[in-house]
């Protein structure tokens, strides 16, 4: 576009460009730049959602799913920062302003922050460990950095967790050391029975596996149990009462719902047996 420009301007009788028709042309090479970079992102950002869709289409898994919706997003970010800097690179050279002393200047700057940012450079490192590991993915339930709470977004420089109170934290990968992720594959809901020293164990044991076994035949409950109830015996003695544990084993994320279920019906079930 510069030579045919230029031949134009000379065609018109300028021996040379003058300031404007220059300012004009490099004017022109940005507005090209611009439109190929936003051409270009949108032709990666197709390609990497068919890629995704296609990936999608070949599992049935859902945590195999959001593993892959969580790269997508991170690959998505990498490419959208890959293609600003090459446009700006772009744009700063048709300006006549030269890159390579900025990419000099940006190697020595590189090595001195490279001390001072040491965390940074750890956050960025163990985020890239954490999504090849796979072990947090976009909408797990997990505590992590002293928080907990639903995973709403994973960076390779942070986690943001959102907790039951609405509250959002931002955890840096660099202070993740243990992960407790509680939406893989199953869970348990574990329910502790107080039950007073004059209730026979035995027929306590029998209030609460029938309890749980009932529970299960409602209609709300339906595939929220993945195996009979379990009463696993006298876990405390108490100064008034025996403490029961019972479990079931569920679907991961449901165990706090079930939960709440078998605490109601537990306590409705030994309120009929007192009278």
């Amino acid at each position: 576009m510069n030579s045919l420009l230029t031949e134009l301007f000379l065609i018109m009788g300028w021996s040379a460009l003058p300031a404007w028709a220059a300012v004009l042309i490099a004017s022109l090479n940005v507005f090209l730049i611009v439109i190929l970079a936003f051409i270009a992102r949108s032709f990666v950002r197709r390609l990497l959602g068919a890629v995704h869709q296609r990936l999608v289409k070949r599992t049935s898994d859902l945590e195999e799913t959001k593993r892959i919706d969580t790269l997508d997003r991170i690959f998505n970010h990498i490419a959208s920062a890959v293609i600003t800097i090459l446009a700006i690179m772009f744009i700063m050279d048709e300006f006549g302003v030269s890159i390579a002393p900025f990419l000099a200047a940006a190697g020595v700057v590189g090595i001195a922050v490279s001390f001072g940012a040491q965390s940074l450079v750890k956050d960025y490192f163990t985020g890239f460990v954490m999504l090849i590991e796979n072990q947090i993915r976009q909408g797990d339930f997990i505590e992590a950095g002293g928080k907990s709470g639903a995973v709403e977004e994973v960076t390779l420089r942070y986690v943001r967790l959102r907790d039951g109170e609405g509250a959002v934290h931002f955890i840096p990968n660099s202070q993740i050391t243990t992960v407790t992720n509680r939406s893989r594959e199953f869970a348990f809901a574990v329910v502790d029975v107080a039950v007073s020293y004059g209730t026979p164990l035995d027929k306590a044991f029998e209030v609460i596996k029938l309890t749980g076994d009932r529970l299960q035949l409602e209609s709300d409950m339906a595939g929220k149990f993945l195996g009979e109830t379990e009463v696993l015996g006298v876990i405390q003695l108490a100064d008034s009462a025996v403490t029961v544990r019972m479990r079931v084993k569920v679907p991961a994320q449901e165990q706090w719902f079930v939960k709440r279920r078998l605490l109601s019906a537990v306590k409705d079930a030994f309120e009929k047996i007192r009278h």
